[in-house]
């Protein structure tokens, strides 16, 4: 039987209370990341030669950093540890999938609705702390105040559509491959598999830029606001 979400996978019950796939390999998934963290972490040095889990960390924190620069346009050390937690765990999440047995917590819709509620919290977080609280409620009510409920609900809208946009790729591609599995010689799933995994990381990538496009308009105007107000003050000199 092919299940449609790992939240249906029970392995354990007592009561009102359940233990499924999803919180299982939700738990899997960060024990394997603070492993991976501990051992690049462990002996880490400045001078060659590095450790090969440090060569491995450094390369993909570069990676993430230079990213986040580019689409923020500003320092991204701020933003780095919670876009690069999102973004690794997305993609450690779908890259699993290749394991026999295993089940990716982000096909189920209760794992990627709290990743966007996540976001959805850090996008204020981020851009009170830039701008102060004043500030940032400004924002809403620009052009004009009868904008509020329209920017309230498309930051509502917007949380929805990350959710459900990861859920659904990621859900139907460990369908496809499973009901292959089932029906189709051995090399068409393999061949699949493959590209599931490729949908995957993209998956991955998209929903930590989105993530990074949203805390970039709640902290880029103040940037802005900032680097026109200097070069007034420069004219004015």
């Amino acid at each position: 039987m092919v299940e449609i979400t790992p939240d249906a996978i029970v392995f354990w019950k007592l009561g009102p209370f359940s233990l499924n796939a999803t919180i299982v390999f939700t738990w899997l998934v960060m024990v394997l990341l603070v492993l991976i963290a501990w051992l690049a972490t462990r002996r880490l040095s400045v001078e060659p030669p590095l450790s090969r889990w440090q060569s491995l960390l450094e390369i993909v924190v570069t990676y993430m950093r230079d990213q986040i620069r580019e689409i923020i346009l500003q320092d991204s050390d701020r933003y780095l540890p919670f876009l690069g937690t999102l973004f690794l765990f997305i993609s450690v999440s779908n890259l699993l999938s290749i394991v026999p047995g295993y089940y990716p917590p982000t096909a189920s819709l209760s794992t990627t609705a709290a990743l966007a509620v996540c976001v959805f919290f850090a996008v204020p977080i981020y851009g009170i702390a830039q701008q102060g609280l004043i500030g940032y409620l400004k924002h809403y009510s620009q052009p004009s105040v009868f904008m509020v409920p329209f920017h309230i609900i498309g930051e509502l809208s917007r949380t929805l559509s990350l959710a459900v946009r990861l859920f659904g790729n990621i859900m139907s591609g460990t369908m496809i491959i499973a009901i292959l599995l089932l029906v189709t010689p051995l090399f068409v799933p393999i061949i699949l598999q493959v590209l599931g995994l490729l949908i995957g990381l993209v998956q991955a990538y998209i929903f930590a830029v989105l993530a990074t496009v949203y805390i970039a308009s709640a902290t880029r105007a103040y940037e802005e606001k900032k680097q026109s107000d200097k070069q007034e003050h420069k004219g004015e000199i």
